[in-house]
């Protein structure tokens, strides 16, 4: 092994510790303990929902810039930027004390995978520009590792202190500071290219020319509006499929955590399987096939309550999943020009938190309008075939 490929594989395991610990971060300052600590504050049941989401607004406001920022001023420095997120708002937490001060903080955490998410992927795709399917899902396996362990690390401890608030919050900002200091060993890939030097003026110009360019690539358009269903549809069933195992289908909280936690595990275990296949043969047919699973089995998901067949459909579901978004980032990454990587990372976060954004609200409203879980879950199957139907014609047909 060559000295380069030493230094990149040193580099590429220091980015999956601080993705495993900023994940693991901000995912334990949401789940398990937001919804208990919004309404010991006596936050309005109006008002939930807003701030649940109040942290997924950054990524639609700073992912794109964050991304350009880092073709221009490298990749090292917006990550560093991200990690003073990461560390200091946990803090905050200890401050609250009502709902809206809990939603302005929700807010600022957002900033920190806002940045991180885009950045970390571009950084990825440069270090290894040959497997970019394989270790980019490597990495956002790393980063599903923290997902995992978060509300299960948070539920622990809100259990052993009495839903004692402040002490997991001190637990969510201990991470963070693990991921922030860790930051600082990372080094600028060997790969990365080096941007022309200019003028701040210039450099801002060269900024709105690149968003231009990647905004009026339709491929990317149409990679980007897949996984925005793919997290539509996420941020939907995250939430919706649990009422709907626990109503409609009768099971007991363990049985709903084994489909819960299975579903879960599908996506870092699947993930560097279904991205090392899409570099073998191709990211678009991955990204048809997985959508229709996905799809398929969310239809079926209301029409059971055979709790093995479920757990089936959870897997099929995570796998689809798992399909579309480890072809998705490599495809746009392989889209765009070497100077412009950040800025199609950045282009497809921000669409992508657009979609997770949507997806809860318009699912709650459709269940809300009596169509029940059925007419709910019919709909996000019908938004993944949709997007699908426009990648194929747009980026597979087209020229």
């Amino acid at each position: 092994m060559s000295m380069s490929e030493n230094r990149v594989g040193h580099l590429f395991l220091i980015l999956c510790v601080v993705g495993l610990f900023a994940i693991l971060s901000s995912t334990m300052a949401k789940n398990p303990v937001l919804n208990p600590f919004a309404q010991s504050l006596n936050a309005p049941d109006a008002m939930l929902g807003f701030i649940a989401a109040a942290s997924t607004i950054p990524g639609i406001l700073v992912s794109l810039p964050a991304g350009s920022l880092s073709d221009i001023f490298g990749r090292r420095r917006v990550l560093v930027a991200s990690g003073f997120v990461f560390a200091t708002a946990p803090f905050l937490y200890l401050l609250v004390g009502n709902w809206w001060q809990l939603a302005l903080v929700r807010f600022y955490h957002g900033f920190a995978t806002a940045m991180f998410g885009p950045v970390a992927n571009a950084f990825v795709a440069e270090l290894y520009p040959e497997k970019k399917g394989e270790r980019m899902s490597l990495f956002s396996s790393a980063t599903a590792v923290g997902r995992t362990a978060a509300p299960i690390l948070g539920g622990y401890i809100l259990s052993i202190t009495n839903y004692g608030f402040h002490d997991l919050y001190l637990a969510v900002a201990f991470a963070g500071i693990i991921a922030f200091v860790v930051m600082f060993l990372l080094k600028e890939s060997p790969n990365a290219p080096r941007p022309p030097d200019s003028k701040p003026g210039g450099q801002a110009a060269g900024a709105l020319q690149g968003w231009s360019i990647v905004a009026r690539n339709p491929k990317i358009v149409a990679a980007s509006i897949v996984q925005a269903s793919q997290y539509y549809a996420f941020g939907a069933v995250e939430f919706f499929l649990v009422g709907y195992l626990k109503e409609g289908a009768g099971l007991d909280p363990l049985s709903i955590g084994m489909v819960s936690g299975l579903q879960a595990a599908m996506i870092p275990i699947g993930g560097p399987i279904m991205g090392a296949l899409s570099d073998r043969i191709g990211r678009k047919p991955l990204i048809v096939f997985g959508s229709v699973v996905g799809a398929a089995a969310l239809v079926l998901f209301p029409l059971t309550t055979h709790f093995y067949l479920i757990l089936i459909l959870s897997v099929a579901y995570g796998l689809g999943f798992s399909m579309v978004t480890s072809s998705t980032s490599p495809l746009v990454s392989e889209l765009t020009s070497e100077e412009l990587v950040g800025t199609g990372m950045g282009f497809l976060s921000t669409i992508m938190d657009v979609g997770q954004t949507l997806g809860p609200i318009v699912t709650g409203l459709i269940l809300g309008f009596g169509l029940g879980y059925l007419g709910s879950f019919a709909g996000i199957a019908a938004i993944l075939l949709a997007a699908c139907s426009v990648f194929v014609v747009i980026g597979i047909w087209s020229r």
